[in-house]
């Protein structure tokens, strides 16, 4: 790592009042999460199981006023 790269953390570091060994530790936590798992099939899987399910669904106006009146607001 050359010095600017250096110096960039650091006063990344120093504006969230963060040692640098917070931030690094930080920034490698939020890069691991956002790295997938690599298991696109069991992702597929999943996605392919809920598609053979049939869930209730509505016009979206119709939706919101039976919610509504669910609340007691009336809605219509």
């Amino acid at each position: 790592m050359d010095n600017a790269e250096l110096d960039a953390i650091r006063t990344a570091a120093r504006e969230r009042g963060m040692t640098v060994s917070e931030w690094v530790r930080e920034a490698l936590r939020e890069a691991r999460r956002k790295v997938s798992d690599g298991d696109a099939e069991r992702k597929l899987a999943a996605i392919r199981a809920a598609d053979r399910h049939a869930y209730p669904t509505a016009d979206i106006d119709q939706m919101v006023a039976e919610i509504n009146r669910g609340y007691g607001e009336g809605g219509e």
